[in-house]
């Protein structure tokens, strides 16, 4: 328990006093310039060294053979027939490649396939455990509900970088805040993505076994996270603030024009900063599994190895002995260690 409090405490309190700067910060007019400006441009610039950095370094990364995760059987004879749910999990050509990666990608298919394994107590033996298999689908549904509001979310607000704001944008703004009960609507991305944070941190803070392997870097983008949503979701139903400046903010940053309009309230500053320090981080922690996903050698190669010889590029020629060339050599030693010889001398 101390373990764990050491860490998820050392993350809270990181969140916070990321706040407490950004707060105090935007209350003096000389330094509204700093977190307005100076802050999202340099989030950007770390953003996308580190990202091209470590694309960079997984791109050179040897990769000789083969090696992709599968399941199910994989292709062999021309008339063994393999059902499509066979071919995505052990493809053989490149379209059924695609199509796993697509799978992946969009609806995390190994997560939704993932099973919990657990000692439990036997019924017919007291005094025994009984190790069970069974579905754990409210991780994949946690999951794929955080990632997708978390993209309506990104999406939605790219209206405030253009102008006129497109189509698609301003559907996507409709359909999100569908729900009229509430002035201003209520978008639904932010509520799930809220929720999804506060399920995927409790279910790491009450499992056991999770909560043993957690570290700060486990903590610290859930909780960072958790301040933009709710930090946004303050600012947007309770603490208001100036759209209009807001947007002729984030218009001048876009254009390369910076202009910082007075009056747009120090909750907009926290919401800002925390976004900044998120886009700084994320090449450098455990959020890379998105881009990386597309480079793991276990998820985007065909499984050929059957029908087509991989050899390693990277080999150093290697002088190999014939066996004549190694009884010649160690002939007297095994004569004695009465090992079986072709000649005797």
């Amino acid at each position: 328990m101390d373990f764990f409090k050491r860490h998820f405490f050392v993350s809270l309190f990181a969140v916070l006093g990321l706040v407490v700067v950004a707060y105090l910060g935007s209350q003096a007019a000389s330094l509204q310039v700093f977190f307005g400006v100076v802050v999202p441009y340099l989030a950007v610039l770390i953003f996308l060294e580190g990202l091209i950095y470590r694309i960079i370094v997984w791109a050179r990364s040897p990769v000789p053979f083969r090696i992709p995760t599968t399941a199910g059987q994989n292709k062999t004879l021309p008339w063994i027939e393999r059902d499509l749910g066979e071919q995505l999990d052990n493809p053989a050509t490149f379209k059924h490649l695609v199509g796993r990666m697509a799978l992946e990608v969009l609806a995390f298919r190994s997560l939704f396939r993932n099973l919990r394994t657990e000692l439990r107590k036997d019924p017919a033996d007291p005094e025994g455990d009984r190790l069970i298999h069974w579905s754990y689908k409210w991780l994949w549904l946690g999951a794929i509900a955080f990632h997708y509001a978390f993209l309506v979310v990104i999406l939605r607000h790219l209206r405030f970088f253009t102008e006129p704001v497109p189509m698609p944008f301003q559907l996507l703004e409709h359909v999100d805040g569908f729900f009229q009960f509430f002035t201003p609507a209520v978008y639904l991305s932010g509520v799930v993505l809220v929720v999804a944070v506060f399920y995927l941190m409790a279910r790491r803070i009450t499992s056991p076994t999770l909560r043993y392997i957690s570290l700060a870097a486990d903590y610290f983008p859930l909780l960072l996270i958790l301040g933009i949503g709710i930090s946004g979701i303050l600012m947007r139903y309770i603490y208001k603030v100036d759209i209009v400046a807001v947007k002729e903010l984030a218009l001048g940053l876009a254009t390369f024009h910076p202009v910082v309009p007075a009056g747009i309230g120090a909750i907009f500053y926290v919401h800002l900063f925390l976004v900044c320090v998120l886009f700084a981080y994320f090449p450098f922690s455990k959020l890379m599994h998105a881009p990386g996903v597309f480079l793991s050698p276990s998820r985007n190669m065909v499984s050929n190895n059957r029908w087509v010889l991989h050899v390693n590029p990277w080999n150093y020629p290697v002088k190999f002995h014939h066996y004549d060339e190694y009884e010649d050599r160690f002939r007297e030693a095994m004569i004695e260690a009465d090992i079986p010889v072709e000649k005797e001398s």
